[in-house]
């Protein structure tokens, strides 16, 4: 059914067939008949950070930002579901056009700026929902909270979600927010996450439930980032580091007509350098921190380079947009292929 759609779909703006892709999502999911869209692949259940996955192929955070249509995502079979990314404030994001499909390179470029309706939203749209699957959710800043204080946007986001998140995690890396990425430096990301892992104790404890907390990284470190970004994340004994978001680099697609175009770049053109970064921080933090591998995702073999990389759980988004549900059961299937041939999947030293 997605095959059929997606060129009409193609022929109009991004966002608006995003929104129009996810309304018909819901309406069939309303009437029992999301098998038109897509067949669940059959359980293949993993563990990590504590938790139990249905299976490991999750969507990342981006595509649901307010938590709007969590029960229809997890009917397309995905064995988790980040929603988010989530801000304290409604905010619009960036001006309009800000997302652009690039066809020929099966990517994408967007600045939409953590367009969302503010964290009161969203909690509200998660306690209505079934849930079938493990719920993560993405937590940032506020575009006008300066980076000095970007720490209560987070800390205030963490103890509303934090009843409700399976996992959540810490959005330091999106490009579209002028100055975020400056958190990911050493210093300033040690005292960050020292006080959002002090925070997430003391919810443990006044909750009775310890919830995971994971920091989502960009593609675009340099080595000696990673090492320090490894070197503070093992040391705080975050529960895992999900790598990576968009990237800055748009050198792949080169002579696009879209390739100048401000923004995250997503889809093929980022697998080989988001599959770089997670096999660097695979080699550098302690084996007790897992990893999700994201970025590039169009095919199951895709996702099987991302757990020979050292990561435990992988996560789709663009993909979806150019090779649509069928997707998600394709990736569980080869990672199940995988696991029946374990031989194959040594992590290749740096």
């Amino acid at each position: 059914m997605y095959a059929s759609a997606r060129p009409l779909l193609f022929r109009l703006d991004p966002e608006r067939a995003h929104g129009l892709t996810l309304t018909a999502m819901d309406a069939l999911h309303r009437v029992g008949l999301s098998s038109l869209i897509a067949t669940p692949p059959q359980p293949l259940p993993t563990e990590a950070f504590g938790l139990q996955f249905p299976n490991p192929v999750g969507l990342a955070a981006g595509l649901d930002k307010n938590g709007d249509h969590i029960d229809a995502l997890f009917a397309l079979g995905f064995g988790f579901v980040e929603i988010g990314t989530i801000t304290p404030k409604p905010q619009d994001g960036n001006p309009k056009p800000r997302m652009f499909r690039l066809p020929r390179h099966r990517a994408l470029i967007n600045r939409l700026g953590f367009n969302n309706q503010g964290v009161d939203a969203l909690v509200a749209n998660v306690s209505r929902a079934k849930r079938a699957g493990i719920l993560g959710i993405n937590i940032g800043k506020n575009k006008d909270t300066p980076n000095e204080s970007a720490a209560d946007d987070y800390l205030f986001c963490m103890e509303r979600v934090y009843p409700l998140a399976d996992y959540i995690t810490v959005n330091i890396s999106s490009p579209n927010t002028a100055g975020l990425r400056e958190l990911q430096e050493e210093t300033a990301l040690r005292q960050l996450v020292s006080q959002l892992r002090d925070r997430q104790e003391a919810l443990a404890a006044q909750h009775g439930r310890r919830v995971p907390m994971l920091v989502k990284v960009a593609p675009d470190l340099s080595e000696r980032d990673i090492d320090a970004a490894a070197r503070v994340l093992g040391e705080l004994q975050v529960d895992g580091v999900i790598a990576t978001n968009t990237t800055i680099d748009h050198s792949k697609v080169a002579g696009d007509p879209l390739a100048n175009e401000a923004g995250g770049l997503s889809g093929a053109p980022v697998l080989e350098q988001s599959t770089l970064v997670l096999r660097r921080l695979r080699s550098r933090l302690p084996e007790s921190v897992p990893l999700i591998g994201v970025g590039g995702i169009l095919s199951g073999a895709d996702a099987v380079a991302k757990m020979a990389a050292g990561a435990a759980l992988v996560q789709c988004y663009s993909g979806l947009i150019f090779r649509g549900p069928a997707l998600v059961s394709e990736c569980v299937e080869a990672i199940r292929r995988r696991r029946e041939a374990p031989s194959r999947g040594a992590v290749a030293p740096l």
